[in-house]
């Protein structure tokens, strides 16, 4: 056998990222490594042994010893990163060589199958800081979340951040259609309504509509598809492994699949107009909320009942105030005009959105 197996399955695909470097000559083990990879969308690399070039084994994103070829890797040099990998029950000796190698852990398939998927599918993304992700939520209905949903996504793209604006809400109507990019090209959620398990968030990333500098995730014009729970939380994990920001729009019932979505915040903001009523429902669609997501903010928007500002608003529900939403006067002529709100960068729900952006990323930015 050669110093390098030349499989086919190894190089399958040009769009594959940089992969993990494999080590073994059990065939069977290969085989199974080498299907995990393609799964991660990952190409390998792949030796019988500690490879001659030293750049190969210092610069693999991941290093994969098969159970078999652990003594001939003693000695190699010390490194994070390396997993040793068998099929078999772990014989006694397994975990002295495991310790020799300096390796991070001993898996064994198929039991650790998926959670090795996911760690190949992490290093071959270079997954760094994850999206700060918002969710946007209506206290009432028409308090215009999605309103805010959208110029919070179109401030961040402008600002030339990475921004993916997901809508979460089935019978919202689209949020592509209030970006004006119904006609865009890309893939809607029913497409990823069987999604199960890992999503590239690359491969995510390059199906959707791109829309006014932003990514879009929305609906089609077609029959209302059920978005299972699995390809909620699945879509919008990949999303966040891509860094930048998400912001997400919610609908008011909490399901199982709005769970999910609730469960991946960072921060949620609900929408209350300044009328009491709005304020009561509200209240209940704030109890549903907190019973999954921790950090919920309220964003008030006028005109205000007698008696009633922002302040107010915010003590009445016990949630801390994120800001209040300034009238805009323009906003129905420029939607009128095929304008998405938050278009105008100096107009009032731009400089709101962008001043939340200030205050809620980190000092240094998310790229």
């Amino acid at each position: 056998m050669t110093g390098t197996i030349a499989a086919e399955r190894a190089r399958a695909g040009e769009g594959r990222r940089a992969g993990p470097l494999i080590v073994t000559e059990d065939l069977v083990l290969l085989d199974d490594l080498l299907r995990l990879c393609a799964a991660a969308g990952a190409e390998p690399e792949v030796h019988h042994a500690v490879p001659e070039r030293r750049t190969s084994w210092d610069d693999a994103p991941l290093v994969l010893i098969g159970d078999d070829a652990a003594a001939r890797c003693r000695g190699a040099a010390r490194r994070s990163g390396v997993l040793l990998v068998g099929r078999e029950q772990p014989r006694p000796d397994v975990w002295r060589q495991a310790v020799e190698l300096g390796a991070d852990g001993v898996l064994r398939l198929p039991d650790s199958e998926g959670w090795l998927v996911d760690r190949i599918a992490d290093v071959a993304e270079g997954v760094g800081r994850q999206a700060l992700t918002v969710g946007v939520i209506g206290g009432s209905g028409g308090a215009g979340a999605s309103t805010l949903a959208c110029g919070l996504a179109l401030a961040a793209a402008r600002a030339g951040r990475r921004t993916l604006l997901v809508d979460g809400d089935p019978l919202g109507g689209g949020l592509d259609v209030l970006l004006g990019g119904e006609r865009a090209e890309g893939r809607r959620w029913p497409d990823f309504a069987a999604s199960k398990g890992r999503v590239a968030g690359g491969a995510l990333e390059e199906s959707l509509p791109a829309v006014r500098g932003l990514r879009v995730l929305s609906w089609d014009r077609g029959d209302s598809v059920a978005v299972p729970p699995d390809a909620m939380r699945s879509v919008l994990a990949a999303a966040r492994r891509r860094g930048g920001v998400v912001v997400v729009d919610l609908p008011r019932r909490v399901d199982e699949a709005a769970a999910e979505a609730l469960a991946q915040l960072d921060l949620g903001l609900l929408v209350v107009p300044g009328e009491l009523r709005a304020v009561a429902a509200a209240g209940r669609v704030s109890s549903l909320v907190g019973m999954v997501l921790r950090d919920l903010r309220v964003v008030v928007r006028g005109p205000y009942a007698a008696g009633l500002d922002e302040q107010w608003v915010a003590q009445a529900l016990r949630l801390p105030l994120a800001g209040e939403l300034p009238l805009d006067p323009g906003l129905a002529a420029a939607l009128d005009a095929g304008l998405p709100p938050g278009a105008a960068a100096r107009g009032p729900l731009a400089r709101f959105c962008a001043a939340f952006w200030e205050q809620a990323l980190v000092p240094d930015g998310v790229s």
